[in-house]
């Protein structure tokens, strides 16, 4: 396979929206945040620092032909007026009859919101939430802001039960082996699984202090590790393969 990597929005649905610039979470690897700083939009002391766009928010939207992607470069949290701000463009795009794909490193209080804000929507609605670990000390180090992993796994566990389609996104995947969180995640899914390997990290300027986790992760993106990813779990019915480790092993996404 060669070519381009399929951005994450085009892989996973027609459309994006954001009503955010910045995002709280903080993550390290964030490539929203990496093209705000180059760019000029952000720092790295702003970009956590969340700014509603009005415009977003007072849209009126159509109906898109084919699924939306909500947000796409920011999270929900659980800040009121962000999460308002928020709502107010998922109920939009839902009044337009669309349908959305939710992705979110889940906080279960937004996400009990959502469920009773949005209930009358659940088939118009699938949930992808990040969860790229289940070791709550590498994810206070990459994603420094976000929810615990039993937090994103009790979200999980509570839209599925409450009838909504569920899915999630292993990428970056933190660990050596993802194969256990693949397994601990799957019966809470209904329609997939995505898994790839972390395609942006920092090689210069690194603290004394960040050396050895961004080495440690280094190692999870060699050809080898990926390969014994692949096999194990390639015949798996709901596994899905991101673009860019399909195109590290040189193999066809079809």
């Amino acid at each position: 396979m060669t070519g381009k990597i399929t951005s994450g929005t085009k892989e996973w649905a027609d459309y994006n929206v954001n009503c955010v610039k910045g995002c709280a979470n903080d993550c390290r690897y964030c490539y929203a945040k990496m093209m705000a700083k180059r760019f000029g939009r952000a720092t790295e002391a702003t970009w956590k620092n969340m700014v509603i766009r009005d415009d977003v928010v007072r849209k009126k939207f159509r109906k898109y032909d084919g699924r939306v992607m909500f947000p796409s470069s920011h999270d929900i949290p659980n800040i009121p007026e962000v999460k308002e701000a928020c709502f107010l463009v998922l109920k939009n795009l839902l009044d337009a009859e669309n349908q959305v794909l939710v992705t979110l490193k889940p906080s279960l209080s937004v996400i009990r919101d959502i469920l009773n804000v949005f209930k009358k929507y659940k088939d118009q609605i699938q949930f992808r939430f990040t969860i790229t670990s289940n070791c709550d000390e590498i994810l206070s180090f990459w994603e420094p802001n976000a929810p615990s992993f039993n937090e994103r796994l009790e979200s999980l566990v509570l839209s599925y039960k409450e009838g909504y389609k569920t899915s999630v996104s292993i990428e970056p995947f933190l660990d050596l082996d993802p194969v256990p969180l693949y397994y601990e995640l799957i019966p809470f899914v209904t329609e997939s699984i995505w898994i790839g390997p972390m395609n942006h990290m920092r090689k210069k300027n690194l603290f004394p202090e960040e050396i050895s986790e961004y080495n440690r992760v280094k190692e999870t993106k060699n050809l080898e590790n990926l390969e014994r990813i692949y096999k194990t779990l390639v015949h798996e019915p709901k596994i899905r393969f991101k673009d860019s480790m399909m195109i590290k092993l040189g193999l066809n996404k079809d």
